[in-house]
């Protein structure tokens, strides 16, 4: 049965991993072919989203696997055969927990390690080609703005470098906005910074008041367009970005550090154990409410409808315990609530499995103490 787990659950894995990281880069792919960026820097920039994607899905995949499993072993009356050679449902349910148990050190290694190291790479990265004057200005064809009161345009751009017909307009000082025109410029790394090399142009200045135009023409010119790209800070000192151990000896400096509140740091580090506990809880979950009712020909729909109700219901108890943490962090042991709440339920549903006729007399018993006389 475990090995029927995990090869199910590689294919939902694959499957779901494949449609949420397609969504998300092929809106990456937008964004970052448009700035210019070569392909190579869009396949980078996917694969250190890929951790993310991954800690998502695999609790979904988990609980997909197991029901898919114990759905296709009742229908082939499996089950119904192992219990009755005396397998417990409690003792079926150790292939489930050892499963989850799995799933739970793959999240722990997602939650902890991989996606703090991959959310910090990725910033690093985006820091890096922001500051890609360059890339920001080789796009042909198309008006670009890369500062306010800033227009750039080049028709086109040859394979050696060289730009041809360029068009930039200088409006930042209203009282003499400056347009250069030129037939064709380069750019050039000079001290540090950049700048625009125009050769053949024309220099328009509208000065005011009165509307006075005074035109230059120019056999080269140099324009420094290095501060027309705003090179914020890199700031590393996010919550999201820090390791668990450093969230877990030193909360109050991890405070201080990223100006944030004591709640936010306390939900993320006990968000990322209880993200790793819900791979466990979903299969524990799924297979307890598949072994309710037993067989039937007609399947078992209604327990797989019950399994995903609970997991909704524990998702939604999830989403409301994390609002009170936030605001007071020392609030941060009722995260754990939904996965007490999730184990709770599948011990339950296990305990009503193995004792069915009890529950179908309490039931019947009730049902003749409620009829009319």
């Amino acid at each position: 049965m475990l090995s029927q787990f995990m090869v199910l659950f590689g294919f939902f894995a694959l499957v779901l991993v494949s449609i949420f990281w397609i969504n998300k880069a092929v809106r990456m792919f937008d964004r970052l072919i448009a700035d210019g960026q070569p392909a190579w820097v869009f396949l980078e920039f996917t694969a250190l989203t890929l951790p993310g994607v991954i800690g998502v899905v695999l609790p979904i995949a988990a609980f997909a696997a197991t029901v898919h499993v114990v759905n296709r072993m009742t229908t082939e009356s499996e089950l119904t055969v192992m219990q009755a050679t005396g397998y417990s449902p409690l003792r079926l349910l150790r292939p489930a927990i050892m499963f989850g148990l799995i799933i739970t050190v793959l999240m722990s290694l997602l939650s902890h390690f991989l996606i703090p190291t991959s959310l910090t790479q990725l910033r690093l990265r985006q820091h890096e080609v922001s500051r890609n004057i360059s890339a920001k200005l080789l796009s042909e064809g198309e008006f670009l703005h890369p500062a306010p009161g800033v227009t750039l345009y080049i028709r086109d751009v040859t394979p050696l470098g060289e730009l041809k017909d360029v068009f930039l307009s200088d409006r930042r000082r209203p009282e003499s906005p400056i347009t250069y025109t030129s037939a064709k410029a380069y750019l050039v790394q000079e001290g540090g910074g950049v700048r625009l090399v125009m050769v053949a142009g024309l220099a328009q200045i509208l000065r005011q008041p009165g509307s006075r135009l005074f035109t230059t023409h120019f056999d080269d010119f140099s324009y420094d367009i290095s501060a027309l790209i705003s090179s914020s800070a890199l700031n590393l000192n996010r919550v999201s970005y820090l390791t668990t151990p450093e969230l877990l000896m030193h909360p109050h400096q991890v405070v201080e550090r990223t100006d944030t509140t004591y709640g936010i740091v306390m939900s993320e580090l006990h968000g990322r154990f209880t993200r790793a506990l819900l791979g466990l809880i979903a299969a524990m979950m799924g297979f307890s409410a598949l072994l309710v009712g037993g067989f039937s020909r007609f399947g078992v729909w209604r327990q797989i409808l019950l399994a995903f109700a609970l997991l909704v219901i524990v998702k939604v108890v999830e989403g409301m315990v994390v609002g009170p943490v936030l605001a007071n962090g020392a609030l941060w042991p009722i995260l754990y609530l939904p996965t007490l709440l999730g184990a709770l339920v599948s011990l339950a549903l296990i305990f009503i499995a193995s004792r069915p006729g009890v529950f179908r007399r309490l039931f019947a018993h009730w049902s003749r103490a409620g009829a009319p006389a």
